[in-house]
């Protein structure tokens, strides 16, 4: 499931050799699935494909993990759960597309500025920040869990690097949206979402590598206090 939601949270690739109109360095990634854009349902249903599998991927471990070894630790616990955040959003998203493409359609942008778009412009940024907020808490805390508990050695050795990387992706990607919302260009927009979103991507190819290899993981559990 974890490669799964690797693979579809990726489609946006495809837009190498498809022709989707839209210029990848300033456009949002969530203009792909916009309901104006030509090929806006297939990057929907993979949105919603990859949301769905993290689901599946963090409740599961969530509830089957190693004699309940991820509910007693916090690192772990938060991460999966931030996980289970992330896919609920994403999947929230792919239901809650922009009606046009901002960055490329200037009567677009003009009417988001005058509060003239559906109101599903408003619940997509919602849910956008939510899972992105929920993919960084769990990049974070199993990145931690990885390291301090010596599970998941793929990401305990480049989950590090990746999450650093990734911090500076987001900086570039909020920076870039509060450049084009007040008026001042785009700043490659398209670019540092694209990063942003690959390096989590990424992220997720090694986790699930990491669980593949392990199949539960092997380090020593920390002790419970007692109440």
């Amino acid at each position: 499931m974890l490669l799964l939601s690797a693979v579809a949270y990726t489609a946006w690739v495809l837009e190498v050799v498809l022709s989707t109109g839209l210029d990848p360095v300033q456009a949002y990634i969530s203009e792909l699935a916009a309901e104006d854009q030509p090929l806006g349902g297939l990057f929907r249903a993979t949105d919603l494909a990859a949301g769905l599998c993290l689901l599946a991927a963090a409740g599961t471990a969530l509830a089957a993990g190693p004699a309940g070894s991820f509910r007693r630790n916090r690192w772990a616990s938060v991460g999966w759960s931030a996980l289970a955040v992330f896919g609920a959003a994403t999947a929230a998203d792919s239901r809650l597309p922009l009606s046009c493409a901002p960055t490329s359609d200037e009567m677009c942008a003009a009417r988001e500025t005058a509060g003239l778009v559906p109101a599903t412009h408003t619940a997509h940024a919602v849910t956008s920040s939510l899972a992105m907020a929920g993919a960084l808490t769990a990049l974070v805390s199993l990145t931690v869990a990885a390291r301090r508990y010596r599970w998941w050695s793929p990401v305990r050795r480049f989950g590090p690097w990746l999450l650093g990387a990734e911090l500076l992706a987001t900086g570039w990607s909020l920076a870039s949206i509060a450049a084009f919302q007040a008026g001042h260009g785009t700043w490659a927009l398209g670019a540092g979402q694209r990063l942003q979103v690959l390096l989590v991507a990424l992220w997720l190819g090694l986790l699930a590598l990491g669980v593949a290899r392990s199949a539960w993981p092997a380090g020593p559990l920390p002790e419970r206090r007692p109440a």
